[in-house]
């Protein structure tokens, strides 16, 4: 059955502005005609489009991410104010700095706002989504998942992570470390799997226990256990960081001990915010968080505009952007 979004789209208007045409409220003629035929032409119950009167929800949804600051996403919610825009609806952005108790208050506002739905990156694993879904708002989960029936759109995580280190052993490295971010998030756990999974499959005499570090998704987490690495009686000669900001640390810490690449061979995954070094000594694996973005507001309009269909993931593949040179012999 059609949904509001799809009548919106057909009839090049916003779904707010169909909403408005069933519920009598005061639209241009043009518009009311267009709506009124985008409606039939899909078999339309207008119905539906009452919800949001009955339910007194505005035309603003909420944004929640953990870190502002990280440049991952500050794109994911260029994406998401994209598609918003086009929908007619306003986007709040909520910062949690990986806070569960922030994350809660900036959920209980939602509900006590009347927003129409929630993009939710997980502040960690014990996020509560009981409350606010117990109104029938709809929430996606972005990035992490958090253990409810509900749509998500994530990456290919241990994907990504696999393609990093097969990159730096193809490059001649076989001590190759990896710093990844908090152990329960599953962002972290996940790109370790792949890194491991290559690790034992192409340098199996490497002790994998003793290049696995977990920490935090910033920079000084990086710049924390790269300091670590660097302590060892037996330095690694390559490091995969778990995320962009993790990367920015490792490699400011090998520019201090004056071990940039090739010396030592560095892949990030995520696209690096600021580096002093040249791309081409770096492997990235892109994250397509724009993307990501967008097919998460689209699928949260989809279920504001009445869409019931079972819960669904989306996962989006990463890209390897730049592979790195040859290790020195």
């Amino acid at each position: 059955m059609a949904t509001i979004y799809e009548v919106a789209k057909l009839a090049g208007v916003s779904p707010a502005t169909v909403s408005r045409v069933f519920n009598g409220s005061t639209v241009s003629a043009a518009k009311v005609e267009a709506v009124r035929a985008a409606a039939k032409r899909l078999n339309f119950t207008p119905n539906r489009a009452a919800r949001s009167l009955r339910r007194q929800e505005s035309e603003v949804i909420a944004l929640v991410i953990p870190d502002i600051e990280n440049p991952y996403f500050t794109e994911m919610a260029r994406g998401v104010e994209d598609v918003a825009q086009q929908a007619g609806y306003s986007v709040v952005l909520c910062n949690t700095d990986a806070q569960i108790e922030k994350e809660a208050r900036y959920l209980r506002i939602a509900v006590a706002e009347h927003m129409a739905g929630v993009i939710l990156a997980a502040a960690g694993e014990h996020t509560n989504l009981d409350d606010i879904l117990s109104t029938g708002r709809p929430v996606i989960e972005v990035d992490r998942s958090t253990g409810y029936d509900i749509d998500g759109v994530v990456m290919a995580n241990r994907a990504a992570g696999a393609a990093a280190t097969e990159s730096l052993v193809d490059a001649g490295y076989r001590r190759i470390a990896f710093v990844a971010g908090p152990q329960h998030i599953e962002t972290a756990s996940e790109r370790a799997e792949g890194w491991r999974a290559v690790m034992r499959r192409r340098a199996p005499e490497a002790p994998l226990d003793e290049l696995l570090h977990y920490s935090t998704f910033q920079v000084d987490g990086g710049r924390e256990v790269m300091e670590q690495l660097l302590a060892l009686p037996d330095v690694p000669d390559a490091v995969v960081a778990g995320n962009n900001l993790i990367g920015v640390g490792a490699i400011q810490v090998l520019t201090e001990h004056r071990l940039t690449p090739p010396q030592i061979g560095v892949a990030v995954i995520g696209s690096l915010p600021f580096t002093t070094l040249s791309p081409r000594l770096v492997t990235i694996v892109r994250l397509p968080a724009r993307h990501m973005g967008v097919t998460a507001a689209k699928m949260l309009f989809e279920r504001i505009g009445g869409d019931r269909q079972p819960a669904r993931t989306v996962v989006l593949r990463s890209e390897l952007q730049s592979a790195t040179v040859a290790r020195p012999r």
